[in-house]
């Protein structure tokens, strides 16, 4: 990759180092304003409301995943795996922008904002958009992206259950969160990639790491992206939203940024966002900062439940959570349902944004869908859980389901 010698820059990373910029056109798009907007998005939303220390956001995480994207592909062409000099820069640009369609507070407002409309999607309709600034000089990246390439091991190198986004988030959020059970060997795992028939794959002798890779992001998800008071003040959030937009549809002034009123007055869809340029421009100007200043507006609204929901948040006067593995009845939340509407003496209906109830899922690994492959000594492609002789990882392989319900602390939970 050749670049020019002012855009040779390097970002000094707390988890990888010294991350250096190999090529004027990755330069070019870090300094876009659509991928700076990511230095204002917390990479783990409401979790520093648990861990102090997680304020890292997705500009962090990008520039980290992308310097696992290099690594790996170095290690791939050291092992004879023919990448040419575009791929590389395309596959590189690829999962710099995996992430570039997060909206604020990254995964706690997704749909609630844009109700049906993954990141994933927004991801693609602004690489695309990029391609278009940048004279098409996207088009490989966004086809790597979409696993469309002809060469399958750089999608799933950027999107699969053992890509560098994985191998980076885990190392970088148990780093500022401080779980140390979510520590994994990501350099041991890189070194051992491989790729077979088109596949990327494991070398044998990475067997154990790749266990401890998907024990770590088993704890990982239960002690920190499912903490239960994670989830509850994620709830909180959404509720708000929900609160705010019903308001707004009564005819009821709620203040907030000309970003944030545009997604609380208007309903937007993919094709929207692919369509039209205002939409765009406004996502573009949403970030975090937007949800706080709101939440900040209306501490003193008008609207009980709104101004509840909103000094709760931001002072962390959290509801209580029960969290277990059977689902409430409609006769349990109903019950508290009828005794928070007499306790804060509001409708039942206006109630409901106070009772909040939900489930969650814990999938680690699912080897129907692209499993992790290893290449073993005598040929073979094997899936991890069928090889692994120290672990049991059948128990991995199902899904765990857990239901919550979060309420205001002064009422007490009865059974």
């Amino acid at each position: 990759m050749k670049t020019q010698l002012n855009k040779r820059k390097i970002f000094n990373d707390p988890v990888h180092g010294f991350i250096t910029i190999p090529h004027e056109l990755i330069f070019d798009i870090i300094e876009h304003p659509y991928f700076q907007r990511l230095r204002r998005i917390k990479q783990l939303g409401f979790s520093d409301y648990v861990y102090p220390g997680a304020l890292h956001t997705r500009f962090h995480h990008a520039l980290g995943a992308f310097h696992l994207m290099r690594k790996a592909l170095n290690i791939l062409k050291i092992k004879g795996v023919k990448i040419t000099e575009q791929e590389e820069l395309s596959a590189s640009i690829a999962i710099l922008l995996h992430d570039i369609g997060h909206g604020p507070f990254s995964h706690t407002l997704e749909h609630i904002l844009i109700p049906k409309v993954s990141h994933e999607s927004v991801s693609k309709i602004y690489m695309k958009e990029l391609n278009k600034q940048f004279k098409g000089k996207l088009k490989m990246a966004i086809d790597i992206f979409e696993g469309t390439y002809p060469k399958q091991f750089l999608h799933q190198l950027v999107s699969s259950q053992l890509d560098v986004d994985r191998l980076d988030y885990l190392t970088r959020d148990s780093f500022f969160t401080g779980v140390n059970e979510g520590v994994i060997a990501y350099d041991r795992i890189i070194e051992m990639f491989n790729v077979k028939d088109d596949q990327l794959v494991i070398d044998e002798k990475g067997i154990y790491s790749i266990e401890n890779f998907l024990i770590a992001r088993r704890l990982m998800y239960w002690q920190v992206y499912l903490h239960k008071t994670v989830l509850c003040v994620e709830q909180m959030m959404i509720k708000a939203i929900e609160r705010a937009k019903d308001l707004i549809r009564e005819g009821v002034k709620v203040p907030a940024s000309d970003a944030l009123q545009y997604f609380l007055v208007n309903d937007v869809n993919v094709a929207a966002f692919s369509k039209s340029e205002t939409v765009l421009k406004n996502y573009s100007m949403l970030d975090d900062n937007d949800i706080i200043c709101g939440l900040k507006a209306w501490r003193s609204h008008d609207d009980r439940i709104l101004s509840l929901l909103a000094n709760a948040i931001l002072d962390r006067k959290l509801f209580k959570v029960e969290m277990r593995e059977k689902a409430f009845s409609h006769k349990e939340i109903e019950a508290i349902t009828n005794e928070v509407s007499k306790k804060f003496k509001v409708s039942k209906k206006d109630a409901a944004f106070l009772v909040l109830t939900d489930s969650t899922t814990n999938h680690v690994y699912n080897p129907s869908e692209n499993g992790i492959l290893i290449w073993t000594r005598n040929g073979k492609l094997e899936d991890i859980a069928q090889v692994s002789d120290q672990l049991n990882l059948s128990v991995l392989t199902k899904p765990v389901v857990k239901y919550y319900l979060c309420f205001p602390k002064e009422k007490t939970l009865s059974h």
